[in-house]
């Protein structure tokens, strides 16, 4: 079973995928705090079912009000240094990359993952999209498994 947390009505179907962003400015005060602030910042998860029959609620950050549903964390695709990308071992993101153009940057840069963190590997997807890394970085694109402390 997934976590339930109070999430913007836009986001609110089975499926959707979002990275918490953690508290904004107007969530001081609120009195429905404790059950929206309660995932991990920094984490990727996915609606796996919105409550029916829950209220939407007022909300000072999300327009249209929030409303109760279901998360799992998730995994995170990304370029690892490929002496690392092996499945079941650990690795960390290469480093940050300033070449936004790049067909690989949301690989290298993925939202849901923290260059500072470790994460063990899925599966291994193989090449990366780019067809040379302008950091001469030698990576390979790996599925990272959802954290197990969810």
């Amino acid at each position: 079973m997934g976590t339930v947390t109070l999430i913007g009505t836009r986001l609110a179907e089975a499926g959707q995928e979002f990275v918490y962003q953690g508290e904004a400015p107007g969530c001081e005060g609120c009195p429905y705090r404790d059950q929206c602030l309660n995932l991990e910042p920094g984490r990727k998860y996915k609606v796996t079912e919105r409550r029916e029959g829950a209220s939407v609620l007022d909300c000072a950050v999300h327009d249209t009000g929030v409303r109760a549903v279901e998360v799992e964390p998730v995994s995170v695709i990304a370029n690892v240094p490929s002496d690392t990308a092996f499945v079941g071992n650990k690795s960390k993101l290469a480093g940050e990359c300033p070449h936004t153009g790049c067909p690989s940057h949301e690989y290298c840069v993925p939202m849901g993952a923290a260059f500072d963190e470790e994460y063990r590997i899925a599966s291994v997807k193989g090449e990366p999209p780019h067809d040379h890394c302008l950091l001469d970085r030698d990576l390979t694109l790996v599925e990272f498994e959802p954290p197990d402390d969810a």
